[in-house]
C-alpha cells in the first residue's frame, strides 16, 4: 500500500476560488484561486502593487471581494463573521499600535482583549525576542523590533491560522533567521497554516508552497512537513513553477 493512500488527507484552512477586486479602473486581484491546509507555510509572490495584500485582506475578511468565494476555517469571513476574529491573528503590513505604551504594555493590553493573562505577553517578548526592550516605549523601537512586536500581538491569542504580510521586510539577516526559527517553533508545537506575501526573490525557506500571484511573475512551489500529493497552487494555475523537496 502506499504512503498517500495511508496518510489521511489534512483539512483546508483557506479555500480562495477565483476572487477579484477592482478599485475603479485598476484590477488589483484578478481571479486568484489557492487552497491552503492545516499545517502549512504558504507564501504569496508578486511584485509591488500586485495585489497580494488584497488578497490576504479579502481572506482575512477585511476586504469584500467583487466576485468569487472565501472559506476560511470553514466559513465566509465576509460579511465579518465575528466568531471567526478569536480563530485567526494578523499581522499587518504598516504595523499600528496604542500610542505611548511600552512593548510589554502592549502585549498585555492585545492579551487582555482575549481574556488572556500577563504571563502571555511575557512569553512572546521572550520568544521574539523583545525582554530587553519589554519597558520601552513603541516609539523608540527600530523597524524590525515594531514588526515583531507586530507578530507577537497576531499571536498572543493563539489562533489557528496567522496572517503576515510582508513579516521580514523590515529585518537584518539574523532577526530573519530567528523568526524563521520561531514560527517553526510555533508549526511543531501546534501546526497552524500562515498564509503569508513576499517579493519575489525574498521567499523564506519556511514557506510550504511558493504561490506566484497572478500579476506578478512566476515562480517555484513547494511544501514542508506532512504535504498533500500535489501543491493546490500549481494545480490551480496550469503548473507554474515546478514542486521541490523541502
Amino acid at each position: 500500500m502506499s504512503a498517500s493512500s495511508t496518510t489521511p488527507a489534512r483539512p483546508v484552512a483557506l479555500a480562495v476560488s477565483d476572487i477579484r477586486k477592482h478599485y475603479g479602473d485598476v484590477r488589483a486581484v484578478d481571479g486568484v484561486t489557492f487552497e491552503v491546509v492545516e499545517g502549512e507555510f504558504f507564501g504569496i509572490l508578486g511584485p509591488n502593487g500586485a495585489g497580494k495584500t488584497t488578497t490576504l485582506e479579502i481572506a482575512e475578511g477585511l476586504v469584500a471581494p467583487d466576485s468569487g468565494t472565501v472559506r476560511l476555517l470553514g466559513r465566509s469571513p465576509w460579511p465579518r463573521d465575528e466568531t471567526l476574529l478569536p480563530r485567526i491573528g494578523v499581522q499587518l503590513q504598516a504595523s499600528s499600535f496604542f500610542e505611548r505604551l511600552t512593548a510589554r504594555e502592549q502585549l498585555v493590553t492585545f492579551a487582555a482583549l482575549y481574556g488572556i493573562g500577563t504571563d502571555r505577553a511575557d512569553d512572546l517578548l521572550e520568544q521574539v525576542g523583545l525582554v530587553d526592550k519589554a519597558d520601552s516605549p513603541v516609539e523608540d523601537l527600530s523597524g524590525g523590533q515594531k514588526q515583531r512586536l507586530s507578530i507577537a500581538c497576531a499571536l498572543v491569542h493563539d489562533p489557528e491560522v496567522l496572517f503576515l504580510d510582508e513579516p521580514t521586510a523590515a529585518l537584518d539577516p539574523q532577526s530573519r533567521r530567528n523568526l524563521w526559527d520561531f514560527l517553526q517553533g510555533l508549526n511543531d508545537h501546534r501546526p497552524r497554516p500562515h498564509p503569508r506575501t513576499r517579493h519575489p526573490g525574498r521567499v523564506d525557506p519556511l514557506v510550504g508552497c511558493a504561490h506566484p500571484h497572478p500579476s506578478g511573475p512566476r515562480g517555484d512551489h513547494g511544501r514542508r512537513g506532512p504535504r498533500p500529493d500535489r501543491c493546490a497552487g500549481c494545480a490551480q494555475h496550469g503548473g507554474l513553477g515546478r514542486h521541490r523537496d523541502p
